[in-house]
């Protein structure tokens, strides 16, 4: 969702104006899906590199996240139909910041309407090597044996555990990069690069994505089907499961 301060500049606004505009158009993109019938969104909100910003850039945008996340805890349609999930370094999160976060996704865990996963304090590298560490930890303890170690173990280690991985993923404001988001995800994923900043990208331009994918979605290599999981693997993912959701509770009490 790139180009929010460039549309603050464009548009004479401070830079908190680019965000929150930004923010909105996370919620408009949502409802467009909802009429696509498209249940899934992943939206890059914070990488652990906007921590080099300055410190009150950074202090605006953790000020910012916190009103909203509140914003999205009193939406009825948010928490009646919603699950959100914050992907992310919950260890890297401001500490004003998460019992919100943990209280947004505790309290919409159960909903399956549609699937909103939000990367906050994130970059596909620190995701990687987390799920790294946590099956050298499953190894170490016996849970699990250093066979039992392939790519759907790693996949299923990461933070986006139990969710497909993305079919499209679409970049604003004329940059052509990944800036670090989804890298083990998205390796047959289709690549849309749009010029337009993303505060102002409209349904017209979202729709020409969804058809550029339209087009050429049979043409894309689909992963294998997995390896049937071992119940030792299946024990060791489950508690590594319940260990989060636990985390998530201590961050609310």
């Amino acid at each position: 969702m790139d180009g929010n301060r460039r549309f603050a500049v464009k548009n004479n606004l401070l830079k908190e104006g680019g965000y929150s505009r930004g923010f909105g158009k996370i919620l408009a993109t949502l409802r467009w899906c909802k009429e696509l019938g498209i249940k899934e969104i992943t939206v890059y909100a914070f990488s652990i590199e906007n921590f080099k910003r300055s410190r009150g850039e950074v202090k605006t945008l953790m000020t910012l996240a916190g009103d909203k996340i509140q914003e999205l805890l009193t939406d009825d349609e948010i928490v009646n139909e919603v699950c959100v999930r914050i992907i992310g370094n919950m260890l890297l999160w401001p500490e004003q910041l998460k019992q919100k976060c943990a209280e947004l996704m505790l309290k919409t865990k159960d909903n399956d309407e549609m699937f909103l996963n939000v990367a906050f304090v994130y970059t596909s590298r620190d995701e990687i090597a987390n799920s790294a560490r946590e099956i050298v930890a499953g190894v170490k303890s016996g849970a699990i044996e250093a066979e039992d170690i392939d790519e759907g173990l790693i996949s299923d280690c990461l933070y986006t555990s139990g969710r497909p991985d993305p079919e499209l993923i679409i970049r604003t404001s004329g940059e052509i990069r990944f800036s670090d988001f989804l890298l083990w995800q998205i390796s047959h994923s289709q690549i849309c690069f749009l010029q337009v900043l993303w505060p102002d990208v409209s349904f017209w331009y979202f729709l020409v994505s969804i058809i550029q994918y339209q087009r050429h979605c049979n043409d894309l290599k689909k992963p294998g089907s997995r390896q049937v999981k071992s119940e030792r693997v299946r024990k060791f993912l489950d508690r590594l499961q319940q260990r989060r959701l636990a985390q998530l509770q201590d961050f609310v009490r």
